[in-house]
């Protein structure tokens, strides 16, 4: 059986993920001791934590030497990082992975040798983007923040159906949600 791939993000109420200019500090406020536990349990479930290149430069230059609760999963866990410049990883364990995104994300899901763990893509929002415009997402797991943006760079671009897998509310006001597509 193929491996999901859980694309993770915050977003506002109004479904951005970021400002216009990417800043995303107006998710800290509602980060809430147990929200903060929810997610380093669903980041260490993950098989593999997948990202692209703006990411991946930004996570290795902080999490290698952080003591967050997050740097356990985040650093022990292997990482696969999507760039057509990138050359290596300097943040181990890492795979640099070139080709083409859809037929890449087929051979993780369907890797013999990896198990049977979710791989967990994090945003950039570009990244985010590609693999929802691709229909390559399987399980849409949304920390919503009780902040209204009023414009930003949001996730979805065109209308998506989703289905609710399940839901959580956290005493700061977040709220995490999994949906699947609704194919």
């Amino acid at each position: 059986m193929p491996r999901k791939l859980v694309l993770k993000m915050s977003v506002s109420v109004d479904g951005f993920v970021g400002r216009n200019d990417g800043d995303v500090q107006w998710i800290f406020p509602s980060l809430d001791e147990e929200l903060q536990e929810w997610m380093v349990d669903r980041l260490g479930q993950a098989g593999a934590h997948l990202m692209g290149r703006i990411t991946y430069g930004d996570m290795a230059a902080y999490w290698p030497t952080s003591e967050e609760p997050y740097a356990a999963p985040m650093n022990d866990i292997p990482k696969v990082v999507f760039s057509r410049t990138l050359s290596e990883g300097s943040w181990a364990p890492t795979t640099v992975v070139r080709g083409d995104l859809a037929t890449e994300i087929g051979r993780l899901k369907n890797a013999q040798d990896a198990g049977e763990a979710d791989l967990l893509a994090h945003g950039g929002v570009g990244f985010a983007r590609a693999l929802v415009q691709r229909d390559l997402v399987d399980e849409y797991c949304l920390v919503i923040h009780p902040v209204a943006l009023g414009s930003g760079l949001p996730l979805f671009t065109a209308p998506t159906g989703l289905r609710l897998l399940s839901s959580e509310p956290f005493p700061g006001g977040a709220l995490a949600v999994t949906y699947a597509p609704a194919r």
